[in-house]
């Protein structure tokens, strides 16, 4: 099988050869681990089963200043700290949208990069990578306190912000996905370590029904869609599958019962990740990392509907030796064929 076929496989809860796999690093993971292998080119030889792109134009992200990147949004992010992410300086500064210019969809050099990326990734899951989708994109825009507060007090411009924020996202997808990508990854972190961030009412009262427009859309275009949304969001499972999600990610072993989650979504949701960054691989033992390792592909991969990796892009606390211990584990599996 190609790493797209196991992909596949696996999304159908059919038995895989293998378990796909998939392990991202931040860039101070990804440096340290080339400094540890003495390889700048050891990512292009893990064998990952996923490849991701963006839809977003040369111009798309500029440095305005050291360590500082501006978005196409005009949201500036201070990467001093974080080179990954950084933390976003709003550019809303009352709820209204006033003024305020969106960003074209359908600027055509948006999508001039995909057709040489699908190209390139031929036995790769191709996913058009949707970051910031709906409650990120609008908190970094006004303000994480600004929104939460907007989402209480000011409802019709929530309401207007994520209308215009969905439009945006959709003609984006209809485009990109007709350039031979297998899916969609949206990225929105809805929860925190204790549960939703805006709790479920509000949840189900502004993001689901856009969730299930743009799920919709894939859906329509034969493709599947992937969800990375981060924290104790379990209680939402079952509105993810009403809208047709495929797989949820990152799946953490801290805040839900891996195994048992698995068990009640067989068959009508897939899982990406379960493998701890905040206890197994920070904190464990290399031979700590390869047994549970194990054990994690043996119980979630029974069956299909599941693609392994950790927890998260791996963070620059990990030790390289655990980080080794992982990927010889997945690297090496043998076949079930």
């Amino acid at each position: 099988m190609t790493p797209r076929e196991r992909v596949l496989h696996a999304l159908a809860f059919t038995v895989t050869d293998i378990v796909p796999y998939q392990v991202d690093f931040t860039i101070p993971a990804r440096e340290k681990m080339s400094a540890y292998l003495t390889d700048p080119g050891f990512l292009e030889k893990l064998g990952n089963h996923l490849a991701y792109v963006k839809a977003i134009p040369p111009s798309g992200l500029r440095e305005v200043a050291p360590g500082f990147v501006q978005d196409e949004w005009g949201v500036v992010w201070n990467r001093t700290i974080d080179p990954d992410i950084g933390n976003p300086t709003p550019v809303l500064s009352r709820p209204s949208l006033s003024g305020y210019r969106f960003p074209d969809p359908t600027n055509p050099l948006r999508y001039a990069h995909i057709p040489g990326f699908v190209e390139r990734h031929q036995d790769t899951f191709k996913l058009l990578r949707e970051t910031y989708t709906l409650f990120e994109r609008a908190w970094s825009l006004r303000g994480m306190e600004e929104f939460l507060s907007d989402m209480v007090m000011h409802q019709d411009f929530v309401e207007d912000l994520l209308d215009a924020i969905t439009s945006f996202h959709l003609e984006v997808i209809d485009r990109a996905l007709d350039l031979g990508l297998d899916g969609v990854l949206f990225g929105d972190d809805w929860g925190w370590q204790g549960g939703l961030i805006m709790g479920p009412k509000l949840w189900r009262k502004y993001i689901k029904p856009r969730m299930a427009e743009m799920i919709a859309l894939v859906r329509k275009k034969g493709k599947k869609a992937f969800l990375h949304c981060c924290g104790k969001v379990q209680e939402i499972f079952p509105d993810l599958v009403e809208i047709g999600l495929h797989v949820f990610n990152p799946f953490q072993p801290e805040v839900m019962d891996i195994f048992a989650l698995k068990e009640e979504y067989r068959g009508k949701l897939a899982f990406w990740g379960g493998i701890s960054i905040q206890r197994l691989l920070p904190f464990g033992t290399p031979e700590e990392v390869r047994r549970e390792t194990r054990r994690i592909l043996a119980r979630l991969g029974d069956g299909g509907g599941y693609i392994a990796a950790p927890s998260h892009a791996l963070p620059r606390d990990i030790p390289c030796e655990n980080i080794a211990a992982l990927l010889e584990v997945l690297m090496n599996q043998k076949s079930s064929g």
